[in-house]
C-alpha cells in the first residue's frame, strides 16, 4: 500500500456546500455561529462562548486555527475548513459560512487522521449540511489521500453530537475517561468513533443516499 497523503487544503466541493482553507479573513463570518447560544445549551463546552466580535477572533485564532497549514504527517499541524453553501436555497444564501472543521493529527505511518473540530450554527442541524461535509471530508481522506481510518470523536456530554456521528455510519470504539482540558479546568471524558477504510464504500453510501433524499424533498416542496 502506498503511504497516504498529508491533506493539502484542496477545494471541496458538493450539491450543498462548498470546503475552502480557514483563514483569518473567515473570523469574522464565524462569529455568529461561535456565539449561537444553542450551540452551549446542546453541551459544546470545550471553550466559552465569546461575547463580542474581537472575542471571537481570538478564539477562532487560538482554537480553530491553531497549527493551520503545520501538518507534518507525524501527528503535527491541521488543516481546518470554512464550510459554506455552494449555492442559494432554503439553506441560505450562496457563501454563507454555516460552520467549521478540520483534518488533524494526520500519522503517515500509521495512517491514521483525526476528523475534528467541527461545529455549525444551529440553523443548520438536521439539513444536509453534516452529511454532505463528512461526505467530502471522509471521501478526501479515503479517496484522495489514502488513510486507512479516520476518528471521529466528541464529548461524552454531548449526547447530539455523538447521535450525529453514530449515524454517519461510524464505529463506536468506547470513552478515553479524563482526557482532555477543557477551557475551565474541568477534565473531558472522550467518546471515540471511527471509520476504516473496508467500511467507507458502506459509510459513503448511506452518506449519498442521505444527501440525495434531501435533494429530491427540495425538488418536490
Amino acid at each position: 500500500m502506498p503511504t497516504p497523503l498529508i491533506p493539502d487544503g484542496r477545494p471541496l466541493s458538493g450539491r450543498w456546500l462548498r470546503l475552502g482553507l480557514l483563514g483569518e479573513d473567515d473570523l469574522d463570518e464565524l462569529y455568529p455561529v461561535l456565539a449561537d447560544p444553542e450551540v452551549y445549551r446542546q453541551c459544546y463546552v470545550m471553550h466559552h462562548r465569546p461575547d463580542s466580535l474581537a472575542d471571537a477572533r481570538e478564539l477562532g485564532r487560538r482554537i480553530f486555527l491553531r497549527d493551520q497549514g503545520q501538518a507534518d504527517g507525524r501527528g503535527g499541524g491541521r488543516t481546518a475548513y470554512a464550510i459554506r453553501l455552494a449555492t442559494g436555497s432554503e439553506l441560505g444564501a450562496a457563501g454563507t459560512l454555516v460552520g467549521t472543521s478540520a483534518l488533524a493529527e494526520a500519522d503517515l505511518h500509521n495512517e491514521s487522521i483525526h476528523l475534528g473540530s467541527t461545529l455549525y450554527g444551529s440553523r443548520w442541524w438536521g439539513t444536509p449540511v453534516n452529511a454532505e461535509a463528512k461526505l467530502l471530508l471522509l471521501g478526501h481522506c479515503f479517496e484522495d489521500c489514502g488513510y486507512g481510518r479516520v476518528r471521529i470523536q466528541t464529548d461524552q456530554l454531548n449526547t447530539r453530537s455523538q447521535a450525529a456521528i453514530a449515524k454517519l455510519g461510524a464505529r463506536r470504539e468506547g470513552v478515553l475517561r479524563r482526557h482532555m482540558k477543557r477551557e475551565d479546568g474541568t477534565f473531558r471524558d472522550t467518546v471515540v468513533f471511527s471509520v476504516l477504510a473496508d467500511e467507507w464504500p458502506g459509510v459513503r453510501a448511506g452518506l449519498m443516499e442521505r444527501v440525495g433524499q434531501a435533494e429530491t424533498a427540495r425538488r418536490e416542496s
